[in-house]
């Protein structure tokens, strides 16, 4: 059997943020669908990843946002809610303890619109901020 990917939620750095925010759990305390997103998150890491068949839940990103992972779920009020994922193949070398799905913010929208440029940017400039970090900054 195939073990299953750890899952880590990134806290931002005192530097970036003297709250040391996590932005992922900060959106889950308050999302309507929460639950369901981490089930499928769950699922992610026990497939594990590069053999999970997203069925449209779990969809690798394209473009500028060439890199991350986005766990799609609809939602009441007709809202798409979307957590954005990066993974960590090699884990154990930037201190994940190994292979990790690391959740790095999340963002709902109206059903039928589009994220704008600026929501895209937003995504990336934590991304890269976690990813600037060796070892990494989650959420202990």
């Amino acid at each position: 059997m195939i073990p299953s990917w750890r899952i880590h939620l990134f806290q931002r750095h005192q530097s970036d943020d003297p709250h040391r925010s996590v932005p992922a759990r900060d959106y889950l305390d308050g999302c309507p669908v929460a639950a369901r997103l981490l089930a499928v998150v769950k699922a992610v890491a026990d497939a594990p990843p590069p053999a999970f068949s997203g069925g449209g839940k779990w969809e690798a990103m394209h473009g500028e946002m060439s890199g991350y992972y986005e766990v799609r779920v609809d939602g009441p009020q007709r809202r798409h809610y979307r957590l954005f994922c990066l993974l960590e193949r090699d884990g154990a070398n930037v201190g994940l303890g190994g292979p990790s799905v690391v959740l790095i913010t999340a963002m709902d929208k109206q059903f039928r619109s589009t994220f704008s440029d600026e929501n895209y940017a937003k995504m990336r400039r934590l991304g890269d901020e976690y990813k600037r970090r060796k070892p990494r900054l989650v959420l202990l």
